[in-house]
Order: structure tokens, then sequence, then C-alpha cells
């Protein structure tokens, strides 16, 4: 398995979806639900009939939407498709029973559209408009940006406008990541080394990261809370942090990895927690307290301060903090190609391996008193 999400518009259960990668039988999507009182994993799985599953992502607006993208051979040839689905109506919020009889019991996903690619490539992500109403959905085909429309009960997507690179040689785009800030109006996106911001009325590239990455950029993602930052990682071995007003250089890197790092998130509420994942089979959790909104912590009103305490405040404050790697989580055996946070818990993340083991972990809980308080 490759590909994790959160379910994005679940504001009450702690889900997560995976799509395995099989080239021997039906590929699958299985919902994984958390029951956080009790530690306890519930899945429920679901048919994709159609190839194995390289992408998943689902809709900021409604549930029981997801896009795909996935394998297909015709005439010997295997292209990337992309598609939306619907889960089975009492599979759209989280449920905490597993099914007791999974083999009879298999469900299917229901085929809303297809992302027509066929005169642009090979897909490679999807991304849903951030805040939207799950209207608005952006695919990166080989070297294009393809802005589509889901129209009336997504039965169809209209492709609203595009974009291509130019250039010489096979430009192809490995990922991209749709910016919460201005207004949705603007997304990034990976092709070999380089980073490149668009302005999605236009179409037009605002900016470019050249060389941002020693090899070829895995993944990116945009601080939540705080405009103009992103983050982005690579088979360099390295996760980078940009202002995208000065490309010239990243304003923080770190080398802990020892392999391709495929994934890096920030974490939704608390955006100095940077999840990274990689070949090297760790999942490494890092505090980038330096960069991130809140870089003194929380502030305190002075009225609230005794004497005393106000003059170790002033200390406290003083003091640089220090960005730090928080924990390594070694449970895989295999490259970790995801790494997600929970949509619903700030604290709770997924990881997930090429062997198709999905992990469940939290921030050590001294760190997050450390945070709250």
């Amino acid at each position: 398995a490759r590909a994790l999400t959160p379910q994005t518009a679940e504001t009450d259960a702690i889900r997560f979806l995976v799509g395995t990668q099989s080239l021997r039988y039906d590929n699958q999507i299985h919902i994984i639900d958390f029951d956080d009182e009790n530690n306890i994993i519930n899945k429920n799985v679901l048919l994709h009939q159609v190839g194995e599953i390289w992408h998943i992502s689902t809709s900021p607006a409604d549930k029981g939407v997801l896009a795909t993208c996935y394998n297909k051979t015709s005439d010997s040839k295997v292209m990337t498709c992309a598609a939306v689905w619907r889960m089975p109506k009492e599979l759209e919020s989280g449920s905490h029973e597993s099914p007791d009889d999974s083999s009879s019991n298999t469900q299917t996903l229901e085929l809303l559209c297809h992302l027509d690619n066929t005169a642009h490539g090979n897909m490679a992500c999807v991304m849903w408009e951030p805040m939207g109403d799950g209207r608005k959905i952006i695919s990166l085909a080989d070297n294009n940006i393809l802005l589509w429309d889901l129209q009336e009960s997504s039965s169809t997507a209209v492709l609203s406008s595009s974009a291509a690179l130019e250039g010489k040689g096979q430009l192809k785009f490995t990922s991209g990541r749709w910016s919460p800030h201005h207004n949705c109006t603007q997304i990034a996106t990976a092709n070999d080394t380089t980073v490149r911001g668009w302005d999605t009325r236009s179409m037009r590239q605002i900016y470019c990261i050249e060389n941002a990455h020693g090899q070829l950029v895995r993944d990116l993602d945009f601080n939540p809370n705080k405009q103009y930052y992103l983050a982005s990682c690579g088979d360099d071995c390295k996760v980078k942090f940009w202002d995208t007003r000065n490309v010239t250089e990243p304003v923080k890197t770190l080398e802990e990895h020892s392999h391709w790092v495929w994934n890096v998130r920030y974490n939704h509420s608390h955006d100095q927690l940077i999840l990274t994942g990689s070949s090297d089979s760790r999942v490494i959790l890092s505090n980038m307290v330096s960069i991130s909104s809140e870089p003194f912590g929380h502030m305190v009103d002075d009225d609230e301060l005794s004497d005393q305490e106000d003059q170790h405040q002033e200390e406290k404050i003083k003091e640089p903090l220090q960005d730090s790697v928080i924990a390594t989580y070694e449970e895989h055996e295999d490259s970790v190609y995801a790494v997600e946070w929970s949509s619903v818990d700030p604290w709770l993340f997924a990881s997930l391996s090429y062997d198709g083991r999905l992990v469940i972990n939290r921030v050590p809980r001294a760190l997050k008193y450390h945070i709250l308080l």
C-alpha cells in the first residue's frame, strides 16, 4: 500500500482511508476507524474494482466522496487514471463496529465520474479545494495542471481550465498541494527538482524554486496557520522549509532521514509539529518552533502574572526555542510512503508502509502538555 488519507469532512470520528496496490486481485479501500477510548482499530473494506491505487484524497465537504488515482492496463500499456467515487451510505460516517463476517460483506465503491485524462497523460495526484464545497478539484497529469468543476451530485467533471509545464525534456509532476491561504487561489507543484507556485485563477506560474532539492522532490505541504510557508521533501533525504516570497534560500533544512523522504505533513492545529516518512522505514516527528506561527509560545497577559512570575516569564521569552526531533518511530519494516495527521484529533497520526502495515501513534504526552500549557 502507498495511499493514505484522513477523512477530511469527518469531524467526530478518527478515520483514515488506505488504498491497496496488488497486481493479483481486485484492489480495495480500507476504511480504518480508530476508537480512541478503547484503543481499538476497526476496519471496513470497499472494493475498488479498477487497478492498484497510487493516490487517494477525500472531499472536504462530503464524507462519502473520495478520489483515487489508479493504474489501468489497456493494449498492454499502463495508464494512471483518476476517478471520483462514493462510498455506501452506511459507511459514510465513522462507525465503531467492524462487520462480523467480512468475507460476505465486502461492498463496492460507486463510480461518480472519471477525470478524463486521455489527452493529458498519467495522473499523479488529485487535490480538492481545501475550504471549498467539494466542487473544485485539481489533478496533475504528466506535465498538465487540470482544474475540474464537479457538477451537481458529482456525476460529471467539467474541465474548466488547465496549464502545461513547458521546457526541455520529459516534464512530469510528482506531487502538488492546494494552499489553504489567499482564498484558495494558489497551488504548489513539484516536478523533478523544482517547486512551482501557480495562481488557479489565471493558471500562471507565480514563483519557482529551482533546484529546491538535489534530487527528485517527492512531496509538499503548506503551513496551515502561516501564509507563504511551504515544506518540501525529496530524494536528497532532506526536508526544507520555504518562504515563497523569497525563494533563493530555504528558511530551514532538516537532515534526519537516511533515505528518500516520501512525505511531509504539518499538524493542522500546532504548526510547529512536522511529520515525515521515508524509505529508511522511519517516521520522524519534529518540533520546528522557530518557524511556526507561535515562535514564542502562547502570549501571556502581563496582568495575570505576579512580579516574580513576570521576571521568570521575561527570561523564558529571551531564550530562543530550540527546533528538535521529538521522536523517531521505528515500527515499520519497509519504506514509509505516507504519513497523515488525523483531521479530528490533532495529537494523533497514522503512517503506512509498502508492506501494508498501518501504524497509529500519538504525540508524546509531555510535549502535548508543553505545547498546551
